[in-house]
């Protein structure tokens, strides 16, 4: 049995959740709560190059906030 991330001839989706973290997705295995379709369905290859385009900020969403806050305050 293969893993289905792994399948280089599968169809993706790429999730992102409320902190903005992507993941990607096997298309046939339910999207599990917390986590909403970005891109797709496509290949896995073009669903790594959205990925990679897209999510340029590792950060957790609620990091960056909390980040450009305390930046702010120290002006």
């Amino acid at each position: 049995m293969t893993n289905p991330f792994d399948r280089q001839d599968g169809t993706y989706l790429v999730l992102v959740n409320d902190e903005s973290q992507y993941s990607l997705w096997p298309e046939s295995n339910p999207v599990p709560a917390g986590w909403t379709v970005a891109h797709g369905p496509a290949d896995r290859d073009a669903c790594l190059a959205f990925i990679e385009a897209t999510w340029t900020d590792m950060r957790p969403a609620s990091l960056a906030r909390a980040m450009a806050a305390d930046s702010g305050a120290l002006q």
